[in-house]
């Protein structure tokens, strides 16, 4: 091999002075910084103890709503999500197909479309529900943002579940297989680990943005956290209400960015050297 293949390329030199890029970049920073520090001299200079007094509890029992709305929402789309998985690898293409097209349909539309389908649409069957028992349930609106967010979570749950167990190489398979392992048997106790430490990220991913997105109930009547936020304005006309509203949603995201980076690190100790 000649010394030409293998020389090392080296990096691009490091820029000096003040380029466009960097001057832009630094005017970018200070524009957020300035808008940071003027959110909270707004806050503390119209710092209003009696709007805090009076909507703080109804905040809390939104929060409340909401952490409920997200938690069960989460765990229910995980279960729907491993059928929904299991389809679309499956080499049957009627159970492939089906699982796709439910994959595709639900995220390839708005959340906010879905939920008043749910919502409203289902409303418009009143007379059949009623005849097989459910109407006691979908006249809830939570009920309904919980079904509507459900369905959504799971398609994108079973696209997370499903790169994450075809991420895991084939030799794992076939290596359990020489050892006389039932394939779930490699599922569960070979498979799966590895495939859920390459899943965590995007399933953290997932759940700040069903989070975020749980605004969307308000809409519905839900009086979740932004639902209580919405009626203080309605109430007051103070711009406080939102600007609360958008800090707990920030803290709330924060924390779970932060657990998630926690867990990763726990669970990918033996991966580091």
């Amino acid at each position: 091999m000649s010394a030409t293949a293998t020389m090392v390329k080296r990096p691009p030199p490091q820029l000096r002075g003040w380029p466009r890029k960097r001057i832009v970049g630094y005017a970018l920073v200070g524009l957020w910084i300035a808008f940071g520090l003027g959110i909270v001299s707004y806050l503390f200079f119209a710092w209003n103890a009696a709007f805090f007094a009076k909507y703080a509890p109804a905040y809390l029992r939104g929060l409340g709503v909401t952490l409920s709305l997200v938690a069960i929402s989460m765990v229910l789309g995980a279960v729907l999500s491993m059928p929904v998985a299991y389809g679309r690898m499956s080499r049957n293409r009627i159970l492939s197909g089906l699982a796709y097209c439910y994959v595709h349909f639900f995220r390839g539309t708005p959340l906010l479309v879905q939920t008043f389908l749910v919502y409203y649409g289902l409303g418009s069957f009143r007379p059949e529900l009623q005849m097989v028992g459910l109407w006691d349930f979908f006249k809830d609106a939570f009920n309904c943002g919980v079904f509507a967010f459900s369905l959504n979570t799971a398609a994108y749950q079973a696209e997370i579940l499903r790169g994450a167990i075809e991420s895991v190489p084939r030799g794992q398979w076939e290596g359990a297989a020489s050892l006389g392992l039932h394939k779930l048997q490699t599922l569960r106790k070979i498979v799966l680990p590895q495939a859920l430490i390459v899943a965590l990220r995007p399933y953290g991913n997932e759940l700040i943005l069903m989070v975020k997105a749980s605004a969307i109930v308000a809409i519905i009547t839900v009086y979740d956290l932004m639902g209580n936020a919405k009626l203080a304005f309605a109430n007051s006309f103070d711009i406080q209400a939102y600007i609360w509203v958008a800090l707990v949603y920030l803290v709330m995201v924060e924390l779970l960015r932060h657990g998630i980076e926690w867990i990763e690190r726990r669970i990918t100790i033996h991966l580091k050297r």
